[in-house]
């Protein structure tokens, strides 16, 4: 790779890429691109590399200690990248005096030696749009005032979220899971600009002040790949809600039957409960486990959490044999708790988990009928 020098002749971007359709490129990308024309240098610092081969990814991923890492890649090959994949890109044109231009590079020299350029990703706090905001803010000298728009405490992160699935149902339906309460408080400004394109607003607006001299922090905008997404030929897909719905029916309408029949349905609460256990089991580990911000205060362990498997033996048992489960009557009084309480929770949540928790109650309470319909 060649060598980077600081020279009077250069210029730095902020490179803001539009989503893509995995759910690692839902939220955009941002880069800062840096031409020294003098030097035949045209370099793209990128601080969202990382790899799927990296040993336990996915154990690490959920553990909240996926490492990220900073690379530098030629602009002609990103911008080429992006172009291919049907992803556009806007260039911001950073007001930079030649001091603050030889100290961002310097800064960005020292963040890509071998030793520093790992670091510990953090989705909402520490990703590959902060730290370029961050290191630009760092070499400016003076201070970065962005404008009074958006308000803080107009959005939270989970509408952040929302905004960026669009689209996506499925995608924003498992992150609704993940994430719990802590995503719901507003957050402020700054901390929008976890979300590339909200980093890209405030930069547009934002003025440079130092010494009783304001500047603006971006001289240009534009469009430098100009890409058009390749149209969605995945078909027709059903929403999380209209699944769930189906289920809800599906599920009423045996255990009326079984209830009819006065027989419990085993078959179908191993399937119900044991799925709601492994899935509670998921949101109890990464409550308890996982560096991820706002997963820890999740309300939605009321409905899935680790009981539900560890007693579906018990539960089994009890509806095979025909007899009263406690463990049935007292999720039974839960799941109601929720359902009554749903609107009050401070949590939002995917409306496709109420008809979820609705099967679980219903199974819960075909218990109870059943066997105070025996003799």
């Amino acid at each position: 790779m060649k060598r980077f020098f600081s020279y009077i002749i250069l210029s730095f971007f902020l490179l803001t890429c539009a989503p893509g359709e995995e759910i690692y490129s839902l939220f955009g990308h941002t880069a800062i691109r840096y031409e020294n024309p003098s030097q035949g240098i045209d370099i793209v610092f990128n601080y969202g590399l990382f790899s799927f081969n990296t040993p336990n990814f996915i154990f690490r991923f959920s553990l909240g200690e996926t490492d990220y890492q900073l690379g530098a890649t030629d602009y002609e090959r990103f911008a080429a990248e992006y172009a291919f994949f049907g992803r556009s890109v806007w260039q911001q044109t950073l007001n930079l005096t030649d001091e603050e231009k030889t100290e961002l590079i310097r800064l960005l020299q020292e963040n890509y030696r071998p030793e520093n350029r790992v670091y510990r990703y953090n989705f909402f706090y520490d990703n590959c749009a902060t730290r370029p905001r961050d290191k630009i803010e760092e070499s400016i000298a003076g201070k970065v005032i962005y404008p009074a728009e958006p308000q803080d405490g107009s959005l939270t992160f989970r509408d952040i979220v929302h905004q960026y699935c669009k689209g996506h149902p499925w995608a924003r339906f498992g992150i609704d899971l993940c994430i719990g309460s802590e995503a719901d408080q507003p957050i402020t400004q700054r901390q929008m600009m976890f979300a590339p394109f909200y980093l890209m607003d405030a930069f547009d607006g934002a003025q440079i002040k130092s010494d009783s001299i304001q500047r603006p922090l971006i001289t240009a905008n534009e469009l430098v790949v100009d890409a058009t997404p390749e149209p969605d030929e995945s078909g027709w897909m059903p929403t999380p809600l209209q699944c769930t719905l189906l289920l809800f029916i599906l599920t009423t309408a045996a255990t009326i039957y079984g209830i009819r029949r006065r027989t419990g349905l085993w078959g179908i609460d191993l399937f119900l409960f044991g799925i709601a256990g492994i899935v509670g089991c998921v949101l109890a580990f990464l409550a308890l486990f996982s560096q991820h911000p706002a997963v820890s205060s999740n309300f939605l362990l009321l409905v899935f959490h680790p009981g539900q498997l560890l007693f579906l033996p018990y539960i089994i048992y009890c509806v095979r044999k025909g007899k009263k489960c406690w463990y049935l009557t007292l999720n039974l009084a839960v799941l109601t708790l929720f359902i009554v309480l749903f609107p009050v929770i401070p949590q939002r949540f995917d409306f496709a988990v109420v008809p979820l928790a609705l099967v679980l109650l219903i199974r819960s309470a075909s218990n109870l009928i059943v066997t105070s319909k025996k003799k």
